[in-house]
């Protein structure tokens, strides 16, 4: 009889492989959460925003924190309104994502938007376009491991524009 099941010495060798690459991941985003909500929480505190910096803790509404932080306007109460507004842009954009043919496209944009706010952050911590640009870059570049660095080093700062 034919036996269609085949066995390799090496299957237990690459499933804890496997194993140890998922627990590496499971590790570095659990790093990257804190490390980007400790910088939300010290940046809402010195730009202004301390009765809302408790929210950078909470996983998938921090983002609010990101898009306070970046926001345009003359007084509180604009910066809050675009802040919001741009919230539901990006929770529209992550739930598009998962619809089939129409996720690329939303990912894609949800990446832009994502990036776009990464440079106004950069912008508000440097002043300078060119600066924001480079450092928007470098982060693309090193898997966000520069906006780490810098925005550790930065977060107790006020924003310079």
């Amino acid at each position: 009889m034919y036996d269609s099941n085949y066995y390799d010495d090496f299957d237990p060798a690459f499933g804890g492989l496997f194993l140890i690459i998922m627990l590496i991941c499971l590790v570095m985003s659990i790093a990257s959460y804190v490390i980007s909500s400790l910088i939300y929480y010290k940046a809402s505190k010195i730009n202004g925003f301390s009765d809302l910096a408790y929210i950078s803790w909470i996983p998938i509404v921090n983002v609010y924190s990101l898009f306070l932080l970046t926001s345009k306007g003359k007084n509180d109460e604009t910066v809050r309104a675009t802040a919001k507004k741009n919230v539901i842009i990006y929770a529209v954009l992550l739930l598009v994502s998962f619809i089939p043919f129409l996720g690329i496209i939303a990912t894609l944009g949800l990446f832009g938007f994502t990036l776009y706010f990464t440079y106004r952050l950069f912008y508000r911590w440097t002043g300078e376009t060119g600066k924001a640009v480079l450092y928007t870059i470098l982060s693309l570049i090193t898997f966000g491991l520069f906006y780490y660095i810098y925005g550790l080093m930065k977060m107790n700062k006020p924003f310079v524009a």
